[in-house]
């Protein structure tokens, strides 16, 4: 036991001494690293303290404004360099490294061989070390450059210092050693040298650290750049590019690094002409799109640079077109304008149309699903300055110079002349065109437009493809720069430079515009996209703006830039394409951009031509449209009738719109049983109203009905002032006399809810908010017209154009000026603006603001236009947008919500899409029925007799022989108000009176009446025996459309009578 213990004693004590020699050896190699370490460190504090004595002798200290002269020899000077640059620390030694830097850049002066850095290359024992360590300092002040930060003080003091130590190095022509005979021969060598250390320079990363710098110095909040060291770094940044002879390698890099710098050439331009001049006559715009218009290229580029530096791209050589001349471009344009195009396409592919949580707002492009860096941000308004130079008047002359060529030898489309009196004359005329069948008339009674034309151009044709491109570059702009949309538009209106050329141009292709062919085009492109349609796009877009900001003297008076036969000429164009295309089943979606496009200038064409017209009244209808087969092809529901309906209502006759609308009413009130039939009797709604209360009581009985009750039948029980119940026929329904009478209310000036134009026009006055209620009461007004409407009753109430159009939602559309509709609303405010907008001096000496003054209830309320309008002066760079603020607050702003809520009843029993078949007068017409004057002819063919009248009668001959010859037009519409409640015709005739007008003899009752036999005729014979019914008038069933009139014995007392009662406005009391 005892000799265990002994030995696992000393089994411990064994292993505890080795682990301690163990430890110990440890502890020892421990320390002989440290001191190894150590012992090297020191050493090379050592070292790097003697390199950087011998390099301080060789470059000591510089005294501020000393002059940097060399202390040692070139080679002395190498051989300290090289010592320091193994030693280096590019962060901690960089101010060494500058204070060398400025030594040997300053050593390229010297002539002597021996003091210039330059000399060293020369001794062949340094030459192969000389250029690593030139390529070495390069690299390092390249990389400098990229680490410098914006923040600090002296940023373009050392860019500006490094960007020269990078051109002293690559290249030989700043070297004075050099220039000596003696070393001419080693020109080509040295050359060749530059090119080399600036090939290594580029792989090492030069133009990305250059970008960076231009970043930071270009796209802060303040450019940071001083001219010279722009001019430098954009010759640096040309140097390799010129050195390669402007390889596709070398220019897709610079591309990529530099001509992608966000507002870079427009700094150039701005800071240092001379380096515009580089620019320009190193060709780089030339080159560039030669590179980019490789299709693979360009995808290549845009992919790297992606939307918004790919649109700064596009900025920058648009910048560089502005300065180029049509001489130098002439054989680039072609190009140019493609790559600038299929830029700006790909830019759209990352536009989006509504906002999300991954797209960004861009201030050019809208909604984008890619989101600006801090250079962006900064410096976006600079790229749309540049940008907006597309649109520039030289831009444009530039790159439409061969349109405008091809135009200027173009006849001007001119109207026929005015018909000589043998033309005039039809005997003449016709013995004319039997002798000679070639000759051309020119009838007025045609009413032709047609131009000659014997089609100089032809689509598909070089010149024609050329001019299309241009315009493609135009559209596409339009459509991916969609916050400058405005604004391009402006631009290409401006002058005679696109709009003028692009119609003569278009004339030259054809009949009728080159009709046949954008037909027959179509039918192989049925998206619209090619060229040939953009240009007609671009067209249509840039004309449909010019229309509207043109007032009503430059459109219709002056004749220029377009007359009035050239306005119908165009829309007779687009109106018989359309047209054709759809009928044809080759247009189907309404959405194509040149659909959207030509639909929109046909509007706002036909929409000048409603307010005053300068076309013939059929013009707008298409002369081949069988309506026949249109009308059975609607029924069928067949896709093309449907689609003319929906966006081309117009080409179908007003009557036949009328009786499609009609059928639409009859439909719906079929499918909602609200027609008689022999099963089911309708319900109704009955409401009783006080004569004294007439609004207030058809207000709280009706205006909480729902749509489907408001286009049923509602019967009506008056109660007279006595407060009697009257005793009306047809069951007490009076429904036609109690819409006339509340609407005369509602629109009494009186009630304050509406007021009248110069021209006895109603819409909702600016004051009705002080009414209380006034919201609900324009409701219950808006579905009282629309039930109008609805039933085919006409009522006199003529409204103003302008709110008729937002009663529509024709308001609705960028093209609407409501500049244009005031002359009829406001007159002398249309005036005074049309005079600020031709004021020939400064317009700030007018003393306006952005700001108009109201007065209400005898407080002058000032609203402003635009906010902080009051203190906006207007002056004559913004007084059209002045003109058109003024113009949008007088006549939509300040009644908004009154025009919304009457909308709101309105089609609440008249749908949107039923309307949309007519324009704004023609629903006036729906609602106030025909202008013409009463067709008395008309009248009396659809009137039936009872009682023993008929029409030879001699009281009914009377009758109308009053009417016809004795009675005024005002006394007329009297009468016809006095039988059928309204003092204007039905829209279709009075064949469509419902019921049919009606006269009886109130002698014979009801029992006796057998309609018009020998019976009933001789009863009303026999009453020309009986006593003169002078003391009884005429009275009417307006519900009925009926007129019971006395047998009269004499002319003279039914004139009397009649006139009387006529203008006595009794109702169904009068007796």
């Amino acid at each position: 036991m005892i000799r265990r213990n002994c030995k696992d004693d000393f089994l411990e004590k064994t292993k505890a001494a080795r682990e301690e020699r163990q430890l110990e050896k440890t502890k020892t190699e421990s320390a002989t690293k440290i001191q190894s370490t150590v012992r090297g460190w020191l050493t090379r504090l050592h070292t790097k303290k003697l390199v950087f004595e011998k390099f301080d002798i060789a470059f000591p200290e510089l005294e501020d404004g000393t002059e940097t002269v060399p202390k040692k020899t070139a080679v002395e000077m190498f051989q300290a360099a090289k010592l320091f640059l193994s030693l280096m620390d590019a962060r901690k030694d960089e101010p060494r490294f500058e204070k060398m830097m400025k030594y040997l850049i300053s050593s390229l002066n010297l002539d002597s061989p021996k003091q210039n850095f330059i000399g060293v290359f020369l001794n062949k024992e340094y030459s192969v070390s000389w250029i690593s360590l030139v390529k070495e300092i390069c690299c390092i002040s390249s990389d400098i450059l990229r680490s410098l930060s914006s923040n600090i003080p002296n940023f373009n003091k050392k860019v500006a210092f490094y960007v020269l130590v990078l051109i002293s190095f690559t290249s030989s022509n700043t070297w004075k050693i050099c220039k000596s005979k003696a070393l001419a021969p080693l020109a080509p060598h040295l050359t060749q040298l530059c090119h080399n250390i600036t090939g290594h320079l580029v792989d090492a990363g030069l133009f990305s650290n250059l970008k960076s710098v231009l970043l930071k110095g270009l796209a802060s909040s303040k450019v940071l750049l001083k001219k010279t060291s722009l001019s430098a770094i954009n010759s640096l940044c040309l140097r390799p590019v010129l050195y390669s002879n402007f390889s596709d390698k070398m220019v897709s890099i610079y591309v990529l690094n530099v001509l992608c710098v966000p507002s870079l050439v427009h700094q150039i331009q701005s800071m240092c002409p001379d380096g515009m001049n580089l620019l320009k006559t190193n060709d780089v715009l030339k080159h560039t799109v030669r590179l980019l218009s490789q299709e693979q290229q360009l995808k290549i580029h845009f992919n790297a640079l992606e939307g918004s530096y790919a649109l700064c791209l596009a900025a920058n050589l648009v910048n560089l077109l502005h300065v180029e001349t049509g001489e130098r471009m002439n054989d680039d344009l072609t190009g140019l304008v493609t790559v600038l195009t299929r830029l700006l396409e790909s830019c759209s592919h990352y536009v989006t149309a509504k906002q999300s949580n991954l797209s960004h707002w861009h201030p050019v492009l809208g909604w984008f699903s890619v989101s600006l860096d801090k250079y962006l941000q900064t410096t976006i308004p600079t790229v749309k300055i540049q940008i907006s130079r597309l649109w520039h008047p030289d831009s444009v002359k530039l790159l439409t110079h061969h349109l405008q060529t091809s135009a200027r030898n173009l006849p001007r489309p001119s109207p026929p002349p005015t018909p000589s009196p043998e033309e005039t004359n039809t005997a003449k005329k016709f013995v004319l065109q039997a002798i000679e069948k070639t000759k051309t008339t020119y009838a007025n009674t045609t009413q032709s437009l047609n131009p000659v034309s014997h089609g100089v151009n032809k689509l598909g044709n070089p010149d024609c493809t050329r001019i299309s491109l241009v315009c493609t570059l135009y559209q596409t702009a339009i459509r991916t720069l969609s916050q400058l949309r405005l604004e391009i538009l402006i631009g290409l209106c401006y002058g005679d430079i696109l709009l003028k050329p692009l119609w003569l141009f278009l004339n030259s292709l054809g009949t009728n515009c080159g009709l046949k062919s954008f037909l027959d085009l179509l039918s192989t492109n049925k998206s619209g996209t090619s060229p040939e349609f953009q240009m007609l796009t671009l067209f249509c877009d840039t004309f449909a703006h010019l229309v509207t900001i043109l007032d009503d003297t430059e459109f219709y008076d002056s004749g220029e830039p377009f007359s009035t036969y050239e306005y119908a000429l165009l829309g007779q164009f687009i109106n018989t394409f359309l047209y054709k295309a759809m009928w044809s089943g080759v247009l189907t979606d309404p959405e194509l951009p040149l659909c959207v496009s030509m639909l929109n200038l046909l509007a706002v064409l036909r929409r000048r031509d409603e307010r005053r017209q300068y076309t013939h009244p059929t013009f707008w209808l298409i002369k081949e449209v069988k309506m026949s087969n249109l009308l059975n092809d609607l029924a069928k529901g067949k896709s093309a009738a449907k689609l003319i309906k929906q966006k081309l209502p117009h080409i179908i006759p007003h009557r036949e719109r009328v009786l499609l609308f009609r059928n639409e009413v009859h439909q719906e009130k079929c499918s909602l049983g609200i027609v008689d039939s022999d099963s089911v009797s309708p319900q109704s709604t009955l409401i009783t109203v006080h004569r004294s209360r007439l609004v207030e009581d058809g207000y709280r009985q009706l205006s909480s009905l729902s749509s489907h009750a408001m286009k049923g039948i509602i019967r009506v029980k008056f109660v007279n002032l006595q407060g009697l119940d009257e005793a009306g026929i047809d069951q007490d329904g009076v429904f036609k006399e109690f819409l006339e009478e509340t609407i005369k209310k509602v629109f009494d000036p009186g009630l304050n809810l509406f007021c009248t134009t110069s021209e006895e026009r109603l819409f909702p006055s600016p004051l009705s908010h002080l009414t209380d209620n006034y919201l609900d009461l324009f409701e219950f007004v808006g579905k009282m017209i629309g039930k109008a409407i609805y039933e085919g009753i006409v009522v006199d109430v003529p409204f103003a154009s302008f709110f008729l159009t937002q009663i529509l939602g024709h308001d609705h559309t960028s093209l609407y000026s409501y500049f244009d509709e005031m002359s009829s609303s406001d007159p002398e405010l249309y005036k005074n603006l049309t005079y600020i907008k031709h004021y020939e001096g400064d317009v700030e000496d007018l003393g306006l603001t952005f700001s108009f003054d109201q007065d209400v209830m005898g407080r002058i309320v000032t609203h402003e236009l635009v906010p902080g309008g009051r203190s906006i002066d207007v002056t004559n760079r913004n007084r059209i947008h002045y003109i058109h603020m003024m113009a949008h607050f007088k006549m939509h702003k300040q009644i908004q919500n009154q025009v919304a809520a009457f909308r709101k009843g309105f089609r609440s029993v008249v749908p949107q899409d039923w309307l949309s078949l007519f324009s704004g007068p023609e629903v006036q017409r729906l609602i106030s029925g025909d202008n013409t004057p009463i067709d008395l002819k008309d009248l009396r063919r659809n009137t039936s007799y009872y009682g023993g009248f008929h029409d030879s009668h001699r009281v009914i001959v009377w009758l109308w022989d009053i009417i016809d010859k004795d009675f005024s037009d005002k006394e007329k519409g009297a009468f016809l108000k006095f039988v059928t409640s309204c003092s204007k015709p039905p829209l279709l005739g009075f064949y469509n009176l419902e019921p049919p007008f009606s006269i009886r003899c109130v002698e014979v009752s009801d029992e006796e009446d057998d309609g018009d036999t020998v019976g009933s005729v001789l009863r009303g014979f026999l009453a020309l025996k009986k006593k003169d019914p002078v003391n009884r008038l005429p009275t009417a069933s307006t519900c009925f459309n009926l007129l019971k009139l006395p047998n009269y014995q004499k002319k003279s007392t039914l004139r009397e009578k009649l006139r009387y009662a006529i203008n006595c406005n009794s109702g169904f009391e009068l007796s």
